[in-house]
């Protein structure tokens, strides 16, 4: 099991719980508990995302190792899973920000959906994880373009 993929999924799975956690303290009205969560779960959030570019940028990423017929729909998949990573982390920082300046009206209806497009993009982050790790050999390890698009 490889230690830095391992890792940054790990504190993906972390933020998901986090959040599912502050999103039960602000309905037990308990917002203290609420900010203090989110807070965590955002930086569980961004230290998946250190650990992530940082390998990237100095290691490369992996392709995909499985059976050559299935990777077509590896690709789709992780094509999806980074679109919605990237709509998450945008809602995200939206959502945090609102939080941050105090405007709750809007902030309580973007979080919600914040929080559900997160759970999704956390389960197909340890879909990516196992597809490339734990179900297959691992792939050859390479450029991030190299690895999404198979060339």
């Amino acid at each position: 099991m490889p230690i830095l993929p391992t890792l940054s999924t790990s504190f993906i799975v972390l933020s998901a719980i986090l959040m599912a956690f502050g999103w039960r303290f602000i309905i037990k009205g308990k917002p203290k508990q609420h900010k203090y969560t989110m807070i965590a779960a955002a930086l569980s959030a961004l230290a998946f995302f250190i650990i992530y570019a940082s390998r990237t940028i100095f290691i490369g990423n992996t392709s995909f190792g499985g059976p050559e017929h299935l990777e077509i729909y590896y690709t789709i998949f992780l094509i999806f899973h980074i679109c919605l990573a990237t709509i998450g982390a945008i809602f995200g920082i939206v959502t945090l920000t609102l939080a941050f300046k105090r405007n709750i009206t809007i902030h309580q209806k973007v979080g919600p959906v914040t929080s559900i497009i997160w759970f999704f993009t956390a389960i197909t982050g340890v879909m990516v994880y196992l597809l490339l790790y734990i179900l297959f050999d691992n792939g050859e390890t390479t450029s991030l373009i190299k690895a999404i698009l198979g060339t």
